[in-house]
């Protein structure tokens, strides 16, 4: 059968109409809410959020098939605690290299032919001293580990990666479909043309991104630098002492090297190349004789090589994030920032362009709020951006100068920042300024201190600031240390009255969720999300307080926190606690029996506001109105 093109009729052979038993279906072009061009770590972060809040997603990628080694391989101690919000990451953490330590050689050269190696410092990597965290260590497996984690959980919620798909063009589409993009792809086998419609384009296809060649001035503005690196992943055999620490060792002589440890009993080797060589022309070889070089009169040799790569330093920020003509086009990851790797910051800035994102569009995209809170996205990650440049120009620089005493403290100014939990955002609508000085709990802006706290339900202590899962939901943390005060029944009470704004928008959540809701796992049946979303689908409500368990039950609290039994904690387990202390006391420095507070935490984890009141009721209804005004600052009630 054959259609007849100019009348759209089914034929025969003879060209004489058929009769046909039902309507042909018209043909359609695809359509989604976010089309996420790139799978590598930061489009496949960005996808599976968007899939698991419920948002129709299309990932395309030019690939065929997934990384399957090399490139990125660390994975940061913030990044860790976004994984577990996600409750994703289990199997990393089972096979990855831990590295706490990091080590400094150079050479003596006393005679002027490069001199010996000696090690001339060795640094705990996260001194809990001069940084707070749970996972005080790099985690080290290649990219390909984390991109499969990502694909494997959308493959288990329906979802797949469209490779051997080129991104080509986005144009907006007709008046009819006003508000729409025109997506338009080659599929790389046959170079066939395929389209498809989304509301929104997010380029997360690296470095020379073609999503950020249609911005119109969106170009990567940087300098670029004379020094030259060639990358080994392999198994070694050398006498060197440090190969089981991150190591860099310097000599004035022939570069410096930067060893990583890997998993599979593979080693990373980032290795200097001096004397004139250029991109194009470093090959393995050289790069092999330039690192026996450095580490003599220790020896090295490969038993094998899994990957080799080179690369020239270059710090760059694309000077757009979002296409401002349309204001529905966007860039992440590398496409949108570029700097050395020798941080291990990559990966783990780009998937964190992707964690503010994601609920970012998903409460546009369902009515929840208006299209300026995407502009915080570019205004909050361009500022990280810029803030990771600053610091990767010191830090490469003192890499290749070699100075152990100046390198060490070039890390511990940076510690923080390293880390991922240093990272924070300047004041504006989602970030009040902070009413008080409270320079290490929680503040505005930054992430929450961990702290530990008991689950009244079930008596398991658990690291609070990640025991709530990632739902896109905003978490309201009541602060109370005693609970008989006056404060939270009328705070709880003011919430949940018809007329507030808290109120209002947990009913239009509820209704949105209704309709298209949040996609299902299998591990859910175990993680059990709604345990978190009996009263709101976009506020979980939990209480912190020091009140002891006899003294109270769950059904004694207000319906708003008898409802909501899994985020009743008490501040009881400062032993478990990183420095030994409370809660209460980490995150606000304490509290006297007659003070309350409240701590609004976005939901990528960030705190948005902290708000302090007399344990009265009075100050419990100021409470619920300063609750309204803060969330009536970006989100709305859909019309």
């Amino acid at each position: 059968m054959t259609v007849n093109g100019d009348i759209g009729l089914a034929v025969n052979a003879n060209g004489e109409p058929l009769t046909l038993l039902r309507p042909m279906a018209a043909a359609t072009t695809p359509r989604c809410e976010v089309c996420v061009v790139g799978a590598g770590p930061a489009g496949l972060m960005l996808a599976a959020n968007l899939v698991r809040l419920g948002i129709q997603t299309t990932i395309v990628d030019e690939r065929p098939t997934a990384t399957p080694v090399g490139r990125a391989d660390g994975l940061q101690p913030k990044t860790l605690e976004t994984l577990r919000m996600m409750r994703l990451g289990d199997r990393l953490l089972r096979l990855g290299t831990k590295v706490y330590d990091i080590c400094m050689w150079a050479s003596d050269d006393t005679d002027g032919n490069g001199g010996r190696l000696v090690r001339s410092g060795r640094e705990v990597h996260y001194p809990a001293a001069a940084v707070d965290l749970v996972d005080p260590y790099i985690l080290l497996c290649h990219q390909g580990m984390v991109e499969a984690m990502f694909v494997e959980d959308l493959r288990a919620r329906g979802v797949e990666v469209q490779r051997a798909t080129k991104f080509a063009t986005v144009t907006q589409t007709d008046a009819e479909e006003k508000g729409h993009l025109l997506v338009g792809c080659k599929y790389n086998v046959t170079q066939d043309d395929t389209a498809l419609v989304a509301d929104y384009v997010v380029g997360c296809d690296g470095a020379h991104s073609q999503v950020r060649r249609t911005i119109p001035e969106a170009h990567a503005a940087g300098t670029p630098h004379d020094s030259l690196w060639g990358v080994l992943d392999g198994e070694v055999d050398t006498d060197f002492p440090d190969l089981w620490s991150k190591t860099v060792v310097h000599t004035a002589a022939h570069g410096s090297i930067l060893v990583i440890p890997r998993e599979r009993n593979k080693t990373r080797l980032y290795i200097e190349v001096k004397g004139g060589a250029s991109s194009s022309s470093l090959d393995q070889e050289h790069v092999m004789q330039r690192a026996a070089a450095i580490l003599a009169p220790y020896r090295i040799a490969w038993r094998s090589v899994e990957w080799f790569g080179r690369y020239q330093v270059a710090q760059r920020v694309a000077s757009k994030f979002i296409d401002p003509a349309t204001g529905r086009v966007f860039l992440a990851g590398d496409a949108s920032h570029a700097h050395s790797p020798k941080a291990a910051q990559g990966m783990n800035t780009s998937m964190h362009d992707a964690w503010n994102l994601a609920w970012k569009f998903n409460l546009v995209l369902r009515g929840l709020a208006g299209p300026s809170l995407l502009q915080t996205y570019e205004d909050e990650r361009k500022k990280i951006a810029h803030d990771l440049i600053d610091f990767d120009v010191e830090h490469a620089n003192e890499i290749a100068r070699g100075d152990a005493a100046a390198l060490a403290a070039n890390f511990r100014t940076n510690v923080g920042f390293i880390a991922g939990v240093g990272v924070h955002y300047a004041p504006n609508v989602l970030n009040q300024r902070p009413d008080g000085d409270n320079k290490n709990g929680a503040r505005p802006g930054w992430n929450l201190p961990p702290a530990m706290v008991t689950r009244y339900i079930d008596a398991n202590p658990v690291a609070v600031q990640t025991d709530i899962p990632a739902l896109g939901q905003f978490r309201v943390y009541l602060v109370v240390p005693d609970v008989a005060s006056g404060f939270l029944g009328a705070l709880c009470a003011g919430m949940a009255a018809a007329p507030s704004l808290v109120s209002r928008l947990s009913a239009a959540a509820r209704h949105s969720y209704a309709g298209k809701p949040r996609s299902v796992g299998p591990e859910d049946d175990y993680h059990c999300p709604e345990r978190y979303t009996t009263v709101s689908d976009l506020f979980t409500f939990a209480l912190i307080t020091s009140t002891d368990k006899s003294a109270f039950e769950i059904a004694q609290l207000p319906p708003l926190l008898a409802s909501s039994p899994w985020t009743v904690y008490l501040d009881d387990v400062a032993a478990l606690d990183t420095q030994g202390r409370h809660c209460i006391d980490k995150w606000l420095g304490g509290l006297g029996s007659a003070e309350a507070a409240v701590i609004n935490v976005r939901p990528d984890g960030y705190v948005g506001s902290v708000g302090r009141f007399a344990a009265t009721a009075q100050a419990g209804v100021a409470a619920a109105q300063w609750m309204d005004a803060y969330y009536g600052g970006f989100l709305q009630v859909p019309e």
